[in-house]
């Protein structure tokens, strides 16, 4: 099993506490409520959300594909980190074991915060997944991110 790492970080306009509520701690309702047509719904099969739990996330109809499923690996709600595994579905693709994704929100001097992510695919075998596919994915995540930034500027009062 090979393994690539990606780490981006994107700049954001709200606090870091409030990004973490948002994006970590209540993206499972937010999200499919702001961008049905990436995730229709996320829905619990193990656990109570914390470590350890296994939730199956059904994309919507814009999505290339059905489902997946993730299993919560770490969460610290005082130092707003949090790492999820993808460890079924076909966003796998038949080239991948799994995905990690390690991601950590960090106040910025200005005010707003700064969200570091690690993605680390694991493939199967001597698999090999593209450049291309990784930044396909990563644009996918940067779009919703955009979107939820844009949801909380028009709507300040939302996890105070």
């Amino acid at each position: 099993m090979g393994a690539i790492t990606y780490d981006m970080e994107i700049t954001s306009s709200i606090p870091a506490g409030k990004l973490f509520k948002s994006v970590i701690l209540d993206s499972d309702n937010l999200i499919p409520k702001i961008l049905p047509q990436a995730i229709k719904s996320v829905e619990i099969l193990e656990g109570d959300g914390e470590v350890g739990t296994i939730k199956v996330i059904t994309f919507g109809e814009g999505s290339q594909f059905k489902s997946v499923k993730h299993r919560v690996e770490n969460i610290d709600k005082e130092n707003l980190t949090y790492s999820y595994s993808i460890i079924e579905g076909d966003a796998l693709v038949d080239v991948l074991e799994s995905i990690i994704y390690h991601v950590k929100i960090v106040p910025a001097a200005d005010g707003g915060s700064i969200c570091k992510n690690r993605s680390i695919y694991n493939t199967k075998g001597d698999a090999q997944i593209s450049e291309e596919k990784i930044k396909e994915g990563k644009e996918k995540a940067m779009g919703i991110f955009k979107t939820v930034e844009a949801y909380l500027q028009a709507n300040p009062d939302a996890y105070n």
